[in-house]
């Protein structure tokens, strides 16, 4: 939320401000602290996680988007700027799409890449948002590896705002990326850097 971290979970760890579950009211006290005060990382804990994890996301419209992680041969990873952000080619679920057509479509249609390969489900990263009405938005956006062999026919999508499509190595990501991108894209890369070692 605003780049800042909220950790539901049923030990407590060890953030700047931690909270003991009782009910609702301390998940709203939680987005409030984290939405008006300079707090940068919150964790709200109890036994029941999977109750803790139904009533939060009572507090939301939840929104589904799909992604993706683009390899080539070369090794590299496939990036669009957005905003002046770097960022993953992803977005909305359509009705009726299920989490890896949508996560194809909308890296084809934000790339102009034809033929993305999918592999396998790398992770789910949560984002939340408030609407110019104030409606709470939790959009979760369901990640995955992808290959791509083909002709290199990338062209950013103008009228979502993207103005670059790019492919880079691991020192550009580091050093380019990373510096420019937000906190869950940076989670999901090293996550999927990560998982390629082993």
């Amino acid at each position: 939320m605003n780049e800042k971290k909220l950790l539901l979970s049923k030990q407590s760890e060890n953030l700047e401000k931690v909270l003991r579950y009782e009910n609702v009211t301390s998940l709203e006290i939680a987005l409030d602290l984290l939405e008006n005060t300079s707090l940068k990382e919150l964790n709200v804990f109890g036994e029941n996680i999977e109750e803790i994890w139904a009533e939060f996301q009572k507090l939301f419209r939840i929104i589904e988007a799909a992604g993706g992680l683009v390899n080539n041969p070369q090794g590299e990873l496939l990036f669009i700027k957005r905003l002046g952000k770097w960022d993953l080619p992803k977005g909305k679920m359509e009705k009726g799409e299920s989490r890896e057509e949508s996560a194809v479509r909308e890296i084809e249609e934000e790339t102009g890449l034809k033929d993305v390969e999918l592999v396998k489900f790398i992770n789910t990263t949560y984002h939340i948002y408030i609407e110019r009405n104030g409606e709470k938005i939790l959009k979760c956006t369901h990640w995955f590896e992808m290959n791509f062999n083909g002709e290199d026919t990338s062209k950013p999508q103008i009228e979502e705002g993207i103005t670059e499509v790019a492919w880079k190595n691991t020192t550009q990501i580091e050093d380019e990326v990373f510096p420019s991108t937000f906190k869950n894209i940076k989670l999901i890369v090293k996550e999927f850097q990560y998982s390629r070692l082993k």
